[in-house]
């Protein structure tokens, strides 16, 4: 059969399963009830005053955000805005926020975000921060879990798209990202298209993380041959010292890549050591090369952040340092490439197979040491699939994708064309469960699931197509997760929820980890803001030139000033707002009539700053925008703006006629 009628059987049966995906089939191994269990009421119940088992951090796809979901409620707490502004709070629009989003581009206020990776030690989630990647602008960025805010973000140079990442070593040492589009190198970038193979390269950044801080920085990049990755996993225990990625394009394709990039049976999976790549860096193999990246780090202390260009990144070529990375083929066309709780086994997991291949890190370690090799790619050694094949998972389902793990041997993989979750026993190979799901699954996140110590209990599949399980919205539905017990041999539906944006990964921990280190306030006398107003006393106006400097004070239930005169067209005003509040959950919100931006949102203790143009000559209201107290509608003043040129003193005030007492002021001289 040709490859054009292989590609064309695919596609007729992936609109025949489409056409019956609400029966998914359940052939193929032991069945799973697609009804609800009779107990899904009580399992996802949490009563009023008592909190969720598990946070469950998921990434938002195209809207560039993360949700904070609770399991096993389903009920989303909060959208935290990383690479995409935020009007409801003022991210990316505040002066002290817009460095965040800054890069070699400019201010790019949008991203394409897939991947969570949540910070561990030993291979276990330890609640510090939360990782998530920037696709279409290659970017990383690390959230706070104390906080619940984006604290940094690095660009990544020479990556054409930034999928396969931010994947974490088992000690949060680095986040390694691998591109998904080769490239030509940033500084060597004008070559033609057609000549893919000699010049476009899939490069591999080693992101380093401070133990103690979180702070990131580029710490090298590894030059591979020029082929897409996909997705990455850590090795754990015996296997910590390497990372794996799953590669597709292997053909070194350019154009019509849905059928020039799958001729081949097999593609890889790139066997990384990492160890092996610090050794050659401490040895001096590193060559430095331009590169032009930005580094954005928001600071709690100031509440800002700055945003520094790097102009070199180092860069190691696994051709002058052998014994570094191997190929392992891996049919076909696979996606996810996942590490099971012992550190033994790599799942595969080609798109286009009929099989579900698990490979053995100690056969691959004999294989090595003995030189098994099936030639090289690009100098790099393959690997004889057979001599690192544990096995193989006969007739799992169709379109496997990613797989996570329940801490009891067993794994689950989604598979996107037979829509639905299949259990199988690592050592044995062997299908012991399946279950629907309503419809084309991508990801599945178990609590712990990609970790040495799953906790569990439950999984998450995130559907891609929702169809008839929500009420309609026009032509595009709401995403769809849906809640399974995996506690029992057999998985069972507890619940359907919406998520927002497109969810592709998310990971779940339990609540215990995170909840009882939250950041309740920020304390006012640790502002080290410079516009910060500590007291009211402190609030004042201040001129210079043609900027107007308002430092603003808000607290239950008044701006001070809230009365300001003297601006005029043609200046820029900045309110820097502090919120006086020593209470949790008492933010203030900051809003001005004809602003070209949007709210602020100031948390207890905290400076923001929004810049107004004032566009007409008249006196505008401003107001606070989150609700505060009985009196919040009261909440309110107004700035008055004048002709440029005219004479009205700049004056301020709260509770008084600030106009009235600079005229007895000038009366008394």
């Amino acid at each position: 059969m040709n490859l054009k009628s292989i590609i064309g059987g695919v596609a007729v049966g992936i609109i025949a399963v489409a056409q019956i995906s609400c029966k998914p089939n359940n052939k193929g191994g032991a069945s799973g009830s697609s009804e609800l269990a009779g107990d899904a009421a009580q399992k996802v119940y949490v009563a009023p005053g008592t909190h969720d088992e598990f946070y469950n951090i998921v990434s938002g796809g195209f809207n560039g955000q993360i949700s904070i979901i609770g399991l096993p409620s389903g009920r989303t707490l909060r959208v935290i805005p990383v690479f995409s502004q935020s009007p409801e709070n003022g991210y990316g629009f505040s002066e002290e926020t817009k460095p965040m989003l800054n890069t070699s581009h400019g201010f790019v206020p949008w991203d394409d975000s897939h991947h969570i990776a949540l910070s561990t030690t030993n291979s276990i989630h330890d609640g510090r921060w939360a990782f998530i990647n920037g696709n279409n602008t290659p970017r990383i960025a690390r959230i706070s879990l104390k906080t619940f805010r984006t604290e940094e973000i690095i660009e990544l140079p020479n990556s054409g798209g930034n999928h396969s990442s931010p994947f974490i070593t088992a000690n949060t040492e680095y986040a390694v990202a691998g591109t998904r589009f080769s490239v030509p190198p940033d500084d060597k970038a004008d070559v033609p298209i057609s000549s893919f193979k000699k010049n476009f390269k899939g490069y591999i950044s080693f992101v380093s993380i401070d133990k103690n801080t979180g702070r990131m920085g580029i710490k090298f990049q590894l030059k591979t041959p020029g082929v897409s990755f996909d997705l990455a996993r850590a090795g754990k225990g015996k296997s910590a010292d390497w990372f794996f990625f799953s590669t597709y394009n292997t053909e070194q394709a350019n154009s019509l890549l849905e059928v020039n990039a799958s001729q081949k049976d097999k593609d890889f999976i790139l066997a990384v050591n990492w160890k092996k790549a610090e050794q050659y860096l401490a040895q001096g193999k590193g060559k430095k090369e331009a590169a032009k990246y930005a580094h954005n780090v928001y600071s709690d202390k100031v509440h800002s952040a700055t945003s520094t260009i790097m102009t070199e990144v180092m860069t190691l070529d696994p051709k002058e340092c052998p014994d570094m990375l191997y190929f392992i083929p891996c049919p076909k066309s696979p996606h996810g490439c996942d590490v099971d709780p012992t550190g033994q086994y790599i799942v595969g997991s080609g798109k286009l197979a009929a099989v579900i291949p698990v490979f053995s890190f100690d056969k691959m370690q004999k294989a090595i040491a003995a030189k098994t090799f099936d030639g090289n790619f690009d100098g790099i050694p393959v690997l004889k699939y057979d001599a690192v094949l544990h096995g193989e998972v006969q007739k799992p389902g169709l379109g496997p994708l990613h797989t996570e793990f329940d801490g009891k041997g067993n794994a689950i993989t989604s598979f996107f064309v037979s829509s639905e979750l299949v259990r199988w026993n690592i050592e044995k190979l062997e299908v012991i469960d399946r279950v629907p799901t309503y419809y084309s699954v991508g990801h599945l996140s178990i609590p712990g699931g990609p970790t040495a110590k799953p906790w569990g209990k439950y999984v998450v599949a995130y559907n891609k197509i929702t169809k008839d399980r929500y009420l309609p919205t026009g032509p595009e539905l709401a995403q769809s997760a849906q809640l399974y017990d995996i506690s029992g041999d057999k998985m069972k539906l507890l619940l359907d929820f919406p998520t927002t944006g497109e969810p592709h990964y998310a990971e779940s921990i339990p609540a215990s980890l995170i909840e009882k280190n939250s950041t309740k306030i920020f304390k006012i006398e640790e502002n080290a803001h410079p516009y910060a107003a500590k007291g009211e006393k402190e609030a004042k106006v201040v001129r210079k030139g043609n900027e107007v400097h308002v430092y603003m004070t808000a607290i239950r239930s008044h701006f001070t000033p809230d009365n300001i005169e003297g601006v005029k067209m043609g200046d820029v005003v900045y309110f820097h707002v502090t919120n006086l509040e020593q209470d949790w959950d008492v933010p203030h919100g900051f809003a001005i009539r004809g602003a070209l931006n949007a709210e602020l949102l100031i948390m207890p203790g905290e400076t923001q700053t929004l810049k107004w143009i004032p566009t007409k000559v008249g006196v505008t209201p401003m107001y606070c925008t989150d609700f505060c107290s009985a009196l919040h509608q009261e909440m309110q003043g107004y700035v008055r703006v004048s002709p440029a040129g005219s004479n009205v003193p700049l004056t301020w005030g709260t509770g008084k006629n600030p106009v009235a007492e600079a005229e007895q002021k000038v009366a008394k001289k």
